[in-house]
């Protein structure tokens, strides 16, 4: 999307507010086109190919990328995409989320001109990003490695599977860390997912998400290239520099907003139900049905202020970049494992509530959609963790958090 140049006012700015501007009109366009077919899509399942050609055709991933000059968005606006596209279509919202947050990829492990030339091809090529990302476990050792790198003349080759949630058949770059035989380091690479060696194994007949193209990528002596390899991933949290801190939490965060979408698009579906007499009850006939629209609707919105102060101190955090003081992140990470615990609390309530208010077809996709979102991260687990680095400051919960 090219920037609209004005005449009054500083240039960058107006410009680049009109860009952003563009860009939710563009997701409002393209959540109302995924609305019109979203449960018949949700019941056939399939791979997501026509929908990430939708949102090629809008132009979404490649203006959902970092924000450098005259391209890109920052934190705030990319998560407002997430969540409009999420309303209408979570499979589609976490497939975008994801997207987002590992088009980061550059900044949060390689150096300033890596990450600036591939955020560039990024947006010129228009690419699709996905992948999976460990973080260091107490128990990663003992486990072993599911991907490994053995160190060639011009490289590495890559050999190993890994279960990515998202596009595992769409994307064009595949994001993942993989341990190298010869150092043990953890190193983050990007693999390109037409290379020599890759195959996928879509996931079949999910709960939910089902339209977000789960599965698992099989590699078998991938060729890495130099420029592929993004830098090291640290082995503890004592090690990793502040800027790489925030990945994770990135990613947890940018979920929320999936989540968000989730319950938002269940109230209004219902609420829609509820006002064309589609409901069990009608409104103005029962109060008590106006008692459940206000607790949902207020369970909602407390969620989206949690959400929301989280959002704006990520974004000064990614915004500071390499300069972000060593204390930050644990900070902005116990704020993400807050609004994921108040999100996920949220999102399961409302859309099993609303199965209690109308009987139509496809409205529990959205409990099942909330409930796949959330399964792998247990509140009372988060609920722990935050309260232990209230209580001690301590880093290690808030990095617990996330495993």
């Amino acid at each position: 999307m090219t920037p609209t140049r004005t005449t009054t006012g500083p240039v960058g700015l107006r410009s680049t507010d009109e860009r952003h501007r563009a860009l939710l009109r563009t997701a409002r366009d393209v959540a109302d086109d995924l609305a019109a077919d979203a449960i018949a899509r949700d019941q056939a399942g399939k791979p997501p190919t026509d929908e990430t050609a939708r949102l090629r055709e809008a132009g979404l991933p490649a203006a959902l990328t970092p924000p450098g000059p005259d391209r890109g968005v920052d934190w705030r606006t990319g998560c407002a995409v997430i969540r409009e596209i999420s309303a209408a279509d979570s499979s589609v919202g976490d497939l975008l989320a994801r997207h987002y947050v590992h088009a980061w990829s550059g900044r949060f492990y390689a150096d300033h001109e890596l990450a600036t030339a591939l955020e560039e091809e990024s947006v010129r090529e228009r690419w699709l990003w996905t992948g999976a990302v460990r973080t260091p476990a107490p128990d990663e050792d003992a486990l072993g490695p599911d991907l490994t790198l053995r160190p060639r003349p011009a490289g590495h080759v890559l050999n190993g599977r890994r279960s990515v949630d998202t596009a595992v058949a769409a994307a064009d770059q595949i994001v993942v860390d993989a341990v190298c035989a010869a150092t043990g380091d953890v190193l983050v690479v990007r693999i390109p997912s037409g290379a020599g060696g890759v195959s996928v194994e879509p996931s079949h007949d999910r709960l939910g998400q089902r339209v977000a193209g789960a599965g698992r990528v099989v590699l078998d002596r991938v060729a890495i290239t130099p420029e592929q390899v993004l830098g090291r991933r640290p082995h503890d949290e004592e090690s990793t520099p502040p800027v790489t801190a925030l990945a994770e939490p990135a990613l947890r965060l940018a979920l929320c907003h999936v989540g968000l979408g989730i319950a938002e698009g269940a109230l209004t579906e219902a609420r829609d139900l509820s006002r064309g007499g589609r409901a069990h009850r009608l409104p103005g006939e029962d109060p008590d049905l106006f008692l459940t629209y206000g607790e949902l609707a207020s369970a909602a919105q407390t969620a989206t202020a949690v959400v929301d102060r989280a959002t704006e101190v990520m974004a000064r955090a990614l915004a500071t970049g390499a300069h972000l003081d060593a204390e930050v992140p644990a900070g902005v990470a116990a704020l993400v494992a807050t609004a994921e615990a108040v999100m996920s609390k949220a999102a399961l309530h409302i859309t099993a509530r609303v199965l209690e208010l109308a009987d139509a077809p496809g409205l529990d996709r959205f409990w099942r959609n909330a409930r796949v979102l959330t399964a792998h991260r247990p509140v009372a687990h988060r609920l722990r963790s935050i309260g232990e680095h209230y209580l001690n400051g301590s880093h290690r919960a808030v990095a617990a958090a996330f495993h």
